[in-house]
Formats: C-alpha cells, structure tokens, sequence
C-alpha cells in the first residue's frame, strides 16, 4: 500500500498513549540487577500497580516470578532518588518498604517479609540503602538517612540480618556514603564519602576498613578520591583486589589497587562510570576466568566488552543503551538491562562460554513494529561554549509520508539532572510523536554525563546558560540542514530539563511553546529548601548561595516571566519533594498576569517523576493536545481536551 501524503503531526500511529503509560516514567523499567542462586533478581516497576516497584526472579529460560507479595512497594526514598533498595544472599531478600521505610527480610520467594528494623519515631524518618551482607550473610551493611529534628544524617550502620539487635553506626561524619562493599573473605569493608557543597560526580573519597566479627571496622584508611576525584563502584575480585572507577585521568575508568599501588586496568576515552543519582551503580563485574566483563559509553552509546590483560574485547551485542544499575556476573554468565535502537530495555543474560544471549525479560512494550521506529542519529553542533552532542529523530511511520514536502515540527527534550544525559535505546515517549510526524531532538548539553569530565564541568557556574544556549543551537542546527520547520520547535523537560525549559521560553526568541515537567521555577527557593542531597549542588552550577544570591534571580524563571510569550504546559506531583509545587504556581501567577497562553495539569500523591499508568497516560495526551491547539496542527482523536487559558 503507497503511503498517504499528510500534515506533520497528524499522522495515525499504533504507539498508543495506553503504551507510553505502561512503560512508566523512566526509560528502564527495569533496575538493579542481583545474580542469585541459580538466576537473578532484579527491580521492576509496575505503573498498574500504582507504581509500586517489586522484586521479581527468573532462573536463565525460566518462568519470571514476582517475589514483593501485594502490598509492599520495595523503594527506598533515601537521597530522594533512591536505588539499591534491595540486596540478596542466597535464596533470601532483603529490602527497603516504600511505606515505612524499614528493612524488610523474606527467606524465600513466598515467604511473608518481616521487618528487621524497628518502626521510625517519625514517618520515614529513618532510610536503608544499598545494602550487603558478609559472606555467612549473619551480618548487614548499609546505608542509613536519619532525619532527626529537622536535620538529616547519613552514616553506615550494621545489624544482624534477622534483626535480633538495633542498627549501630560503623562510620559517619560525612555528609553522604554510599558503595559500602564487604571482601570475600569478610575481612575488609570498602566504602564511598563524600560532603557538601560536592556532589559525588564532582569529587568523593574511597575508604578501606578491618571488618570484624562483630561488625566493626577499624584501621580505616583513605585509597581514592578527593574534591576533584570522583570514585564509583568499588568492587573486590574474587582474588580479593580492591577494584573502582575514578575519573583522574578525565575519564571514568576502572582501577586496581592491591594496597601497594594503584593501576588502570585499562586505559580509555571513555566512561566506565555514570552520574550517582542513585545507589547501587554497577557497570563491571568479575568472571571466574579472571577478566572483567565492563559496559562503557563512547560518544552517546554503550558498549559491553571483556577486559583482559589491558585489553578490551567488545562482545558485538546489538544494544547501545545500557542501565547503569545494571551489569553483574555471576563468575560465568552476565546479567544487565539493556535497549536497542529497535528493541525497548530488557532483562538480558549472556553466557561467556557459550556466547549465546538471552532475553530474559521484555518491557511490555517493545512489541513497536519497525516500520513505526525512528532510529536515533547521533549529531554534533557548534555552540557557544565549541560543540555540543544530541540525538536526533526523524519522523517514521510506514503509512506517512510529509504533505507537499513540509518539514516536520521539532520537539527539542532537555534532560534532567542536569547532571545526566539522554541514552540512544529505545524509549516509546518519544516514538509516540515520530510515528505522528514529529521530529525529537535530545539534547546531551554540556554537563551532560557520558563525555568526560571536561565536557561535564563545562555547566559549572552557568547552569542556566550553557543548558539553554545549546538547546537553542541543536534546533537551529536542525532547522539550517533543512530538518525541520524552525516556525514549530517546541521545547520541553523535567525538573532541571523543566528548569532551561522555563529559562528558554523567557530568554530566546526560538520555541513556538513549551512543556515543563515539575520544572525549577526559582532557583532561590530551590537552594534553601529542597532535600538533603542537591542542597548545595546549585554552589557549583550558579555559585556560593546566598553571596550569589543576585545571580540565582537573574536566572530564576519566576523572576522573568513576564518575558514569557509562547503558549507553556507545565505537569506537577503533589508530594514532590524536590521541586514542591508552589514553584509551578509561581509560575501560573505570571502567565494569568500577563494572558499568556497556558495549561496546567497537577496530580495527586505524584512526586519528583510520574508513576502512576493513569498518570502517565493522562500526561501524554496533555502533551499532544496542548501541541496540537497552540500550533494549529489537526486535533488528536479520542484524547481528552484540557483546559488552555487566554488561547
């Protein structure tokens, strides 16, 4: 069947809004893998299940197993963000409630958990993260976030894993820990410091410590790190040589230490290591052969090799984007979350000895014909501050071809973070408007991760600038190749993507309207009052807060909005914690004010990233209905008007 010449933007697609929700809020549906006896565990988000996350199990060509039983949510809200909610030994898991925030320990799949830590004195006021046990799994070590009389504390604690006796602390003074890694032979702990105003991606500390019986640790003594030396993932070989990634050499790349001198296993351009937003980064793992099985990115991709003797070995395999959380071994065979250009993120185990690969695992939604896929193209452009990176989609739907040779309108998407970046697999928010005849460009900024630290501090002090400038020069590169119509660019984001999206719209002349997900509105306001870990991170993207006080209004989009001329569509959680909802209705203030076009959707018991299917559903034909009204495009059929004000 010829295909049919129509307006951009009015193509028929099957990528349903029902398919966008069930993918959830995140690109991976999927998160911290655990190898088992047998399997492995991992973390699966169900946004039908009113977004509860649950541990699931599968045996390698086995039946997945859902093993969180009804009524828990295993979800740590330590840091906010979360990860490494949960850690196994042997047939029994350990995990974090989303509800109470207590440990919880179940002895096999079926067995009803119990907590093993005691009820807070106040709600969630006492947090577990990224756990492990010693070798005879008697003995826990942790994360805890302790939030006492408006003051939080974070500390690595022990317990005895059936809970017979009260966490105690085995190190603090820092502000933040993470990675608390046990030897082999439960002798040594290994574990990540860092303080404030640091984020862990700017500068941390890699501390070794005697581990004893009784869950003490002494002898400690610093290995890695330092303000500018960022360490991820210590990890201890089978041999007992302490492993990590440090970014010393302006990569993120994997180091040996044996305590007398430190070595790069293998020295490359490339990043072995990501952003810690979350607990529980994993992106190399230990065969029982000796190599060390690695995914690193390389200009926006993903790659998974073997490291052996200095030298790496790339298995070949067709994914490109890979979950950072994600890449463990179990000596033989290797278990990771991985997508594709063509296939969404999935469970995915690979046999070392056999090279056969199998998937375990699928996202619900990765049955997208191909003839409906756009393909990502990785473009770099001339900006302000040299070049920038982006991925770029065209519009693809078999059925479609443009109207009279029109460009497509362009969707410019803005990461969060912003400490972050956008990876090339397959995400189905965005097929849903190139299978309508929409081109998305995702803007991999500076700052953005995945470049190497020099490109990543290019955001230092001028978060605000550098985001928003080079989000103006993907769509004018765009625009100048003939790519797209540069009277329909859009752009949009969440949190710090919602951030230069609200800056964007009150500075440049370029973007026809705008979509913010809970956004930062005031960067002021952002400063004092949001949560523990980003409470000094503006102190490297702005400046010292408040001696720089005068230079978070002059990039506050609350104070610029009377700027504002293009059509906004802002989307806000109730309970969010990291960008409260009174930003959002500042911002709703200023466009009434001045009748400026706009909508505004907000949800109950929604925090800092939608995880409800309703949600999301609800969300996404927002978005298209919002599109279609402001820039006169045909209206969608079957989605549910919103309300548009001054339009």
């Amino acid at each position: 069947m010829a295909a049919e010449a129509a307006a951009c933007g009015s193509w028929r697609s099957p990528i349903t809004s029902d398919l966008v929700a069930e993918a959830g809020a995140v690109f991976f549906k999927f998160s911290d893998i655990q190898p088992g006896q047998r399997g492995a565990f991992w973390i699966e988000a169900r946004p039908e299940e009113d977004g509860r996350d649950v541990v699931c199990f599968a045996r390698s060509r086995g039946e997945v197993v859902t093993v969180t039983p009804p009524g828990f949510d295993a979800r740590t809200r330590c840091n906010e963000y979360g990860g490494g909610a949960f850690f196994v030994h042997g047939p029994t898991v350990f995990f974090s409630h989303f509800g109470d925030q207590r440990l919880y320990r179940q002895a096999a799949i079926g067995a009803q958990p119990i907590p093993i830590t005691s009820a807070p004195p106040e709600p969630a006021s006492l947090r577990y993260a990224d756990g492990v046990t010693t070798p005879d799994g008697k003995l826990i070590v942790c994360v805890r976030e302790r939030h006492e009389n408006e003051r939080v504390t974070n500390e690595l604690v022990a317990l005895p894993s059936d809970g017979s006796v009260a966490p105690w602390v085995v190190a603090s003074g820092s502000d933040f820990y993470s990675f608390p890694r046990i030897s082999g032979d439960g002798r040594f702990l290994a574990w990540t410091q860092w303080g404030h105003p640091n984020m862990p991606w700017d500068g941390c500390e890699l501390q070794v410590g005697r581990l004893s019986s009784r869950g003490g640790v002494t002898e400690v003594k610093h290995v890695a790190g330092g303000r500018t030396e960022s360490i991820v993932q210590p990890e201890w070989s089978p041999q007992g040589v302490l492993h990590f990634v440090s970014d010393r050499s302006g990569w993120w790349n994997i180091y040996r230490d044996d305590g007398n001198s430190t070595e790069a296993v293998c020295p490359m351009e490339a990043e072995f290591g990501a952003a810690q937003w979350t607990f529980g980064l994993s992106r190399f793992g230990f065969l029982s052969d000796g190599r060390i099985a690695a995914s690193y990115t390389h200009a926006g991709v993903d790659h998974l090799v073997l490291i052996a003797d200095g030298k790496s070995a790339d298995l070949g395999l067709d994914f490109t984007a890979h979950h950072p959380e994600s890449l463990r071994s179990d000596g033989r065979r290797l278990w990771f979350i991985a997508a594709s250009d063509e296939q969404a993120p999935a469970i995915v185990c690979y046999d070392t000895t056999t090279r056969a690969t199998e998937v375990v695992r699928r996202s619900a939604h990765s049955v997208i014909n191909a003839g409906f896929i756009s393909k990502p193209r990785a473009i770099e452009f001339p900006t302000n501050s040299g070049f920038a990176h982006a991925l770029f989609y065209p519009p693809a739907n078999d059925n479609y071809i443009a109207l009279n040779g029109e460009k497509p309108p362009l969707r410019v998407a803005v990461h969060g973070g912003p400490t972050s970046r956008y990876p090339a697999g397959l995400d189905p928010e965005w097929q849903f408007f190139t299978s309508r005849g929409w081109a998305v460009v995702l803007v991999n900024h500076g700052g953005s991760t995945g470049y190497g630290r020099s490109y990543r501090e290019r955001l230092a002090n001028r978060w605000g600038m550098v985001d928003r400038t080079d989000a103006v020069a993907a769509a004018q590169h765009l625009a100048d190749r003939g790519d797209v119509d540069p009277s329909r660019v859009v752009v949009s984001g969440g949190s710090a993507g919602g951030y230069t999206t609200l800056l964007a719209l009150c500075l440049e002349d370029v973007f026809a309207a705008g979509i913010s997900y809970f956004g930062i509105a005031d960067l002021e306001t952002f400063a004092r009052d949001t949560h523990n870990l980003e409470s000094h991170y503006c102190d490297g993207l702005v400046g010292p807060y408040p001696d720089a006080a005068a230079i978070y209004r002059e990039r506050s989009p609350v104070h610029l909005a009377d700027r504002i001329r293009s059509p906004l569509l802002i989307l806000q959680g109730t309970e969010d914690q990291v960008v409260p909802p009174s930003q959002a209705r500042e911002m709703l203030a200023a466009l009434d004010a001045n009748r400026v076009p706009h909508a505004y959707l907000e949800f109950e018991d929604e925090g800092h990233g939608f995880r409800r299917q309703d949600t999301r559903k609800r969300a996404v034909e927002a978005e298209l209905y919002f599109l279609a009204k402001v820039l006169g495009l045909p209206l969608p059929e079957g989605v549910t008007p919103i309300e548009i004000r001054h339009l």
